[in-house]
């Protein structure tokens, strides 16, 4: 009877000590605010060094099967510019107006500007497993280019209309902060828009702006529910003008 007891005994330690083995750790959000940008900064490099834009401008993942794209250069050799708020753009060559239109990201300025852009906005969370941080998951807040590519005018995270926030319940959502992401409108303000761009003209991305969560919504609760996500955008603009009195 001893001996049938330790056997079920064993047993049950080996399958409790098999379980563990095979359970997935769930990664948990670091406490300290510091180790959260620490894993966004690291995420991102990979990010840069692991995709290259293609001949549209697209960010495309390198292949490890395919040599076709074993000339391209990495994201992180098309001279990335960091601005103070950890924002970082990518002006792509060849692909800019000649002057083009400033874009004025300030929405009570006078000469505030209205844009109409061909656009994919990706949201990505930096998680660490093992040592090893990278992007774990993502998905898209906008995407006009692999959607119904048509360009889309005053995305809401980049302008929130007025009747949005005065129909608003709380206070938070009356907030233009709750919705705007105030990195991406920083890398904006680095590119020019086309001006009067037909709606079905063939897209050719400017570039890449890329916000970590710091400079996005970092903590605090917002419209989309991207608490600690990096966003990353890769576009064009079509139309850059100042908004009219009657779509603000």
């Amino acid at each position: 009877m001893k001996k049938i007891f330790l056997y079920i005994l064993a047993g049950g330690l080996c399958f409790s000590a098999c379980k563990k083995d095979d359970e997935v750790e769930t990664f948990v959000e670091p406490t300290d605010i510091n180790v959260r940008n620490s894993y966004d900064e690291q995420a991102i490099q990979k990010f840069m060094n692991e995709n290259y834009l293609d001949s549209q401008g697209n960010i495309k993942a390198f292949s490890s099967t395919d040599a076709a794209d074993d000339n391209e250069k990495k994201l992180s050799e098309l001279s990335p510019q960091t601005l103070p708020s950890g924002v970082i753009y990518i002006v792509r060559n060849g692909a800019q107006p000649s002057p083009g239109a400033a874009i004025e990201t300030n929405s009570t300025a006078t000469n505030a500007t209205q844009i109409k852009t061909m656009i994919r906005a990706n949201y990505y969370f930096a998680t660490e497993s093992d040592g090893n941080v990278s992007f774990a998951s993502s998905g898209a807040i906008l995407n006009t280019i692999d959607g119904n590519g048509s360009p889309f005018t005053d995305p809401t995270f980049y302008y929130v209309k007025k009747s949005m926030l005065d129909a608003a319940t709380t206070d938070a959502a009356k907030q233009r902060k709750y919705y705007e992401i105030e990195g991406f409108q920083e890398g904006l303000k680095q590119f020019n828009g086309f001006e009067n761009t037909a709606n079905g003209a063939p897209y050719n991305l400017q570039g890449v702006i890329i916000v970590p969560s710091k400079a996005a919504f970092a903590r605090d609760s917002n419209y989309y529910g991207l608490q600690n996500a990096c966003l990353i955008f890769n576009f064009q603009i079509y139309d850059a003008k100042v908004r009219p009195a009657d779509q603000q």
